[in-house]
């Protein structure tokens, strides 16, 4: 394997563990909110902090072969948004 080659996937493996490090204070941080009343667990923020924090762990479980990990990500991120729809249907305001 070339230098190039190397340089290029380790860039690729920090710039990943940076995004699942991302995914996981967005979920972390929703839940600490709701937690301590800073967030609404059924509104807009909550809910779109652990869709995106869900989706970018899904992605990244997936890449890796994690299926334990993607299963559990895969169905964060789908409820998320099974509420965000909810919510959206019955037209609330963000």
């Amino acid at each position: 394997m070339s230098a190039s080659r190397t340089q290029r996937n380790d860039e690729i493996a920090v710039l990943e563990q940076l995004l699942e490090v991302a995914g996981a204070i967005m979920i972390l941080a929703a839940y600490a909110l709701a937690q301590f009343r800073g967030l609404d667990r059924h509104g807009y923020p909550y809910l779109l902090l652990n869709l995106a924090g869900g989706v970018i762990l899904a992605v990244l479980a997936a890449r890796g072969e994690q299926w334990g990990f993607l299963l559990l990500q895969a169905v964060w991120a789908i409820v998320a948004l099974w509420g965000i729809i909810g919510l959206w249907r019955r037209g609330a305001v963000a």
